[in-house]
């Protein structure tokens, strides 16, 4: 921005006009140096946000490891270290290889001739023998069954009477539903991508299947989990508490959003173009939500009062971590050290009992406030600002925002040490929607939305499953067969 100011032959002119000329004159530079004031501040402003871009990462921040770069830095744990040493603890069971009673074929080495006089032992009887087992998996291939129909002519009337092929048994050739849930299984469990997993059939079966099974073999199954991926969605309707995230996924090489919303027993993924409210409304289990919703502090999920609500404090502890970093403001410290403690003595105290003492909870609640008043002294609203402002709401350091949200969202952020039904953070919904962004890592993008849409019911449909302790590929031959695999009543 280029200011120009009166040069002595301007000075020298207003002061020859009198004082209404000089008094214009100083008019003049004062809006200039007004607008220079506004012009330094956003530059500030500017700066100040990119240095802190810069000083973000998977540590201090929801950003993923993987935006680290090359130059990661040395990780450094939120968790507290434990007591224990690291490796096998003492009275663990141990995962050793055991033999079994009955193996599926054995080879017995015999001992024809004596080691030191070559004598033969043909004839000689063994007085014992040692046992080695080698688990491996035997030479794989396709196996074909042929069904026949029998034509028969009935002697009393002369009708002529055919057999009936199996329901399932429809073209002159096909693949069962074991090849079908494995190709599934491969693409859309382990998300390995259609031409490798026609080329793993190839080299493990010696049998390479077209891609266009796979895709069929998947429509199928995503529609026949419907009825389960409804059950689904219902049971967390009625959940008492439940996790909710949403993520950016690419889909015909624009952003939509993926949805999740789950328990540690149950999952259900909804990909839609928006983030906020229309796409809640659209998935339709917050507005039905009774219980305790546990999320990332974003805000539309506060315009339902249906339910109550549970920030997720993994956030806050990382958000601290970077205030007391860059910033280096000690209340940041304290109080991600005062939740940390919180969280510890929950987990001592839940073992005997279902809530804290309330003599326990107000100190622990004023310690809580006490940190949130030495923040806001180290972070003061500016009233000292003479430059005009701008219209809307002002803009806040990082530092007072996140003590503006825990003042504001005290109940919510302590909610689990009031509610031992309420995890400290959103872990569970983190960790369900991490395994989708895996599947974005290894394709890029989806091609289109719906084949989005179908992964997202066939990954409720398994993930759920998998929680449940259900094999995943035999949930998968069911749903080819026509009959998914329902969640347990009674979670």
């Amino acid at each position: 921005m280029e200011i120009q100011f009166p040069t002595q032959d301007q000075i020298n002119e207003a002061y020859q006009d009198g004082e209404e000329a000089v008094q214009q004159l100083f008019d003049t530079v004062r809006i200039q140096l007004v607008q220079l004031g506004l012009y330094v501040q956003e530059l500030r402003e500017l700066i100040q946000k990119l240095q802190d871009q810069v000083n973000k990462n998977s540590r201090n921040s929801s950003k993923p490891p993987s935006s680290d770069g090359l130059k990661k830095t040395r990780t450094k744990s939120l968790r507290k270290s434990g007591e224990h040493p690291n490796g096998g603890q003492l009275g663990h069971p141990g995962n050793t290889l055991p033999q079994v009673e009955f193996p599926d074929k054995v080879e017995a080495h015999k001992v024809n001739i004596c080691k030191e006089c070559q004598a033969s032992l043909d004839e000689v009887e063994e007085i014992g023998r040692e046992r080695r087992q080698v688990f491996d998996i035997p030479k794989l291939h396709i196996e074909v069954t042929e069904h026949q129909t029998l034509t028969k002519i009935c002697p009393q009337c002369g009708t002529v009477n055919h057999g009936e092929f199996p329901s399932e048994v429809t073209q002159p050739t096909q693949y069962g539903a074991n090849v079908k849930a494995h190709a599934v299984y491969l693409n859309n469990y382990n998300y390995i991508p259609l031409d490798r997993a026609a080329r793993f059939f190839e080299d493990v079966f010696g049998h390479r299947i077209s891609e266009g099974v796979i895709l069929e073999a998947t429509d199928k199954v995503a529609e026949n989990v419907k009825p389960s991926n409804e059950l689904i969605r219902q049971k967390l309707i009625d959940a008492q508490t439940a996790h909710f995230d949403e993520s950016g996924l690419r889909v015909e090489k624009k952003l939509q959003w993926l949805h999740v919303a789950s328990t540690p027993e149950l999952t259900y993924y909804e990909v839609h173009p928006k983030r906020g409210c229309e796409a809640i409304e659209c998935i339709g289990i917050v507005p039905q939500f009774n219980g305790i919703a546990v999320h990332d502090h974003w805000k539309p999920y506060f315009g339902y009062t249906n339910c109550d609500h549970s920030l997720c404090n993994a956030h806050h502890l990382r958000e601290l971590t970077f205030i007391e970093e860059r910033y280096e403001q000690n209340w940041a410290k304290d109080m991600g050290n005062l939740l940390r403690e919180i969280n510890e003595e929950v987990k001592r105290v839940r073992v005997t009992r279902d809530h804290l003492e309330n003599e326990k909870i107000r100190e622990l609640e004023s310690r809580y406030d006490k940190i949130i008043e030495e923040g806001k002294l180290a972070n003061p609203l500016s009233t000292e600002n003479t430059l005009p402002k701008k219209r809307g709401k002002q803009k806040q350091s990082p530092s007072r925002n996140l003590l503006d949200r825990l003042e504001d969202r005290k109940i919510e952020t302590l909610r689990f040490m009031n509610d031992f039904r309420v995890p400290f953070d959103n872990n569970q919904g983190e960790q369900d929607i991490r395994m989708m962004k895996v599947k974005q890592k290894v394709s890029g993008t989806f091609r289109t939305m719906n084949g989005a849409e179908q992964f997202c019911k066939i990954r409720s449909y398994i993930s759920t499953a998998w929680k449940q302790g259900v094999n995943i590929l035999e949930c998968l031959i069911m749903a080819l067969k026509g009959a998914a695999f329902m969640p347990d009543s009674s979670v």
